[in-house]
């Protein structure tokens, strides 16, 4: 599998790492590899705890509705761990772009990959195109990739106990019985 390194993959990436935490390094190594990202190195336990305190960091971002302020988040995040772009072809799977510096750690590549990846998936679909699910009682995060930029909770499950929610509700509020004359 080849990763996308503009957008998609690395949003997406991010999204599951913080909606479904590592519980180890080895895991870690396994989600990065399954999302299709080739790591310099097997994650270690360190590397597990800086990539969860970046992922804090994104969490930020991802909660932050305002625009501006989004992107005042996202350009701190880029400032401390993205660099100049730079073409490479490290793994001979082609020709990409990279956003860092060639040998950085594990925890600087992939949040390299994310806060960069973010940018471009903000800029290019629409800074409203990541957020925090809309059901009640649920705090999980999307990325929306859909069509027509509608997306506001993290999965089909989520909008449709919304949607029952909304209808059971507007049925208790319309009295039963009633007839017009």
């Amino acid at each position: 599998m080849q990763f996308n390194h503009y957008g998609r993959d690395p949003v997406l990436l991010g999204v599951s790492l913080l909606n479904e935490p590592c519980s180890s390094a080895a895991e870690l190594g396994h989600r990065c590899k399954a999302a299709g990202l080739v790591l310099a190195a097997p994650p270690t336990d360190e590397d597990l705890v800086a990539v969860q305190s970046f992922l804090s960091g994104w969490e930020r971002v991802v909660a932050c509705t305002e625009h501006t302020q989004r992107a005042a988040l996202l350009n701190a995040l880029m400032a401390e761990y993205a660099s100049a772009p730079w073409l490479t072809d490290h793994a001979g799977t082609g020709w990409h772009l990279h956003f860092r510096e060639p040998d950085v750690d594990t925890p600087r590549q992939i949040a390299a990959l994310i806060s960069v990846g973010t940018a471009l998936h903000l800029s290019g679909l629409g800074m409203d195109r990541l957020g925090v699910c809309a059901a009640d009682g649920c705090a999980k995060i999307y990325a929306d990739i859909s069509r027509n930029g509608r997306q506001r909770f993290c999965s089909p499950t989520c909008a449709n106990r919304e949607a029952v929610r909304r209808h059971r509700a507007s049925r208790t509020a319309t009295p039963t019985g009633s007839s017009a004359a």
